[in-house]
């Protein structure tokens, strides 16, 4: 292929990787139920010891439901990319509900606003799941 444009890329060093996952809100996490994938958009919240996801609950048992809890290792990933210039960050491990209770303050403090996606506004639950990261895995564009 010589007509093919490419982009060189390179691992990040933890401290990019710090960075970048305090700045970010949000990312897709892919999950599996035996050879069924499945992936959603969320936002997350990191403070240099927890990675945590915030996950709508619907009243009955959804999708979403069934792949959280038979995934075994999820892959939580977030990027940025134009022509020029990208970043991308593998989060893998366990995922599981997070026990400790959390004010509404709280949340909006660690969350950019949930986006509704037809439904309403009382309907939505929410419950934090605490992703362990066992494998960070950062790339960035390089010169």
């Amino acid at each position: 292929m010589d007509h093919v444009e490419y982009v060189y890329t390179g691992g990040m060093t933890e401290s990019e990787i710090e960075d970048r996952l305090r700045a970010g809100e949000h990312g897709v996490l892919g999950l599996a139920n035996d050879s069924d994938a499945y992936a959603i958009p969320l936002s997350y919240h990191y403070d240099g010891d927890r990675f945590l996801l915030r996950v709508s609950e619907p009243d009955d048992e959804s999708e979403k439901e069934r792949f959280l809890e038979t995934t075994e290792t999820a892959t939580f990933v977030c990027y940025e990319a134009s022509t020029r210039e990208s970043w991308s960050i593998h989060i893998r491990g366990p995922v599981q509900k997070w026990k400790t209770d959390v004010d509404e303050t709280t949340v909006n403090e660690w969350f950019q606003p949930f986006r509704l996606f037809d439904e309403a506004v009382e309907s939505v639950e929410f419950s934090l799941y605490d992703l362990r990261m066992q494998t960070v895995i950062g790339r960035k564009t390089v010169d």
